[in-house]
């Protein structure tokens, strides 16, 4: 199967260009859809078509303006603008090809709020396709989004047979987006599911067939409301929220751990108070949980909701505990591990396979790789290696554009090979 190298470069560096975060991927859904015109498939759901259900880890309201109305400034086709607005980011693409099996693959198309490098030894700055917003694609989502239109393509242009459904996925840094594309019941009628990332420190050519290792994850926020007073002369007046605050960060990291396996807690983002002489009358905290199985995170979040809960009475303060995101573990079934082994070693450029690894992090594409297997299909990660100066998340992260190319092929013939042996 041919892929066109000069093609997937083109569009993987444009959408490294516009980076969006979380539920505000305007541009890059609409040149998604755009692409997917192009392509010719059969069947599109937009934004609110493709999602059910509570969205979690939403921005505030002006930061989502913010990103709308400077998409808009980019000349971003109206009519689909308007499908999105409100952030109902993330496409679903159908191709109809005939009598055979539903295949799935999953892609995410957002980037993390941070800056890019500007040190010209980092490609994307010396070579023009440096983030022009402020966020970035630090995690090789551009690479994810060509991944999934390459594969269109490739598969449109093939002899498959069945029906090919591909899922461009928002919000999955803020482990937001999987459940509700999943509570959609798009991709019930899977036979098979294929979720793919790039890197996770496997170099360019390596290939890994099924990542397992999934930690579930439960995202929080809390905010403590006590009662302020004037610091000096009336402490006694006032009920501290920053005292809350503190006893939860501190008893937080007290939790046991468990064990069954590994879990961890961290407290990510603290605030609090406004003045030195002001008794702090709000304060909050935004963290997470995780646990190598679903049991053991829920495990975790139980306790560190009692923290959170028992430092407030502790301090005479009320507080509130959001969910803000979360998803649960998953495995990668043998049937397609076994197939996507097979086809990677016969694909060009890739000099090794490993059957099996573990993520060590996590991730919400488990949730529709519950959903298809728990609808008596089957489900699998794969792992495309790429050489990524600088680690994921960081300022230099960057992909080698060669595992371009590897990744569409391996996905593309994977796909294949599923239906014809299906």
């Amino acid at each position: 199967m041919s892929v066109d190298r000069d093609r997937l470069v083109s569009l993987r560096r444009e959408f490294h260009r516009f980076p969006e975060p979380a539920w505000r991927e305007f541009r890059t859904t609409a040149r998604i859809v755009e692409e997917l015109h192009r392509i010719g498939v059969d069947d599109l759901y937009v934004g609110a078509d493709l999602l059910a259900g509570d969205r979690m880890g939403l921005p505030e309201e002006s930061e989502m303006h913010r990103w709308f109305d400077a998409a808009r400034r980019e000349g971003v086709d109206e009519d689909t603008l308007d499908r999105l607005e409100g952030g109902f980011t993330g496409a679903l693409a159908v191709l109809h090809m005939g009598e055979g099996p539903t295949v799935g693959l999953r892609v995410d198309i957002d980037g993390l709020p941070r800056a890019e490098s500007e040190e010209s030894d980092h490609a994307p700055a010396s070579e023009g396709f440096r983030a022009e917003t402020d966020a970035m694609h630090a995690c090789g989502h551009d690479a994810h989004i060509t991944f999934g239109l390459g594969t269109i393509e490739a598969i449109k242009e093939s002899e498959f047979e069945g029906t090919l459904k591909v899922v461009f996925q928002p919000a999955e840094e803020v482990v937001g987006g999987g459940k509700p594309v999943a509570e959609s019941g798009l991709l019930d009628d899977c036979d098979y599911l294929l979720a793919a990332h790039v890197g996770l420190d496997h170099p360019t050519g390596e290939v890994v067939a099924g990542i397992d290792g999934f930690l579930a994850v439960h995202h929080f926020a809390a905010t403590f409301t006590g009662e302020p007073a004037h610091a000096g002369a009336n402490p006694g007046d006032g009920r501290n929220a920053n005292q809350a605050l503190a006893a939860a960060v501190t008893n937080l990291y007290a939790i046991p751990r468990h064990q069954d396996g590994r879990t961890t807690v961290n407290a990510g983002v603290v605030r609090g108070g406004s003045a030195t002489n002001i008794i702090p009358e709000e304060a909050s905290v935004e963290g997470e949980v995780r646990g190598e199985t679903t049991e053991l995170m829920e495990y975790m979040r139980d306790r560190a909701e009692r923290v959170i809960e028992s430092a407030a009475t502790m301090h005479a303060c009320e507080v509130d505990v959001d969910t803000v995101g979360g998803a649960p573990s998953a495995v990668s079934d043998d049937e397609i591990i076994d197939v996507v082994e097979s086809v990677a070693g016969g694909v060009e450029g890739v000099d090794s396979v490993l059957r099996t690894d573990a993520l060590g992090g996590s991730e919400d594409a488990t949730y529709l790789m519950q959903r298809v297997q728990d609808n008596g299909g089957k489900a699998c990660y794969v792992g495309i290696g790429t050489d990524h100066p600088g680690g994921h998340h960081t300022a230099t992260f960057d992909v080698d554009e060669d595992s371009l190319p590897i990744g569409v092929s391996v996905l593309s013939e994977s796909i294949l090979r599923l239906a014809a042996e299906h």
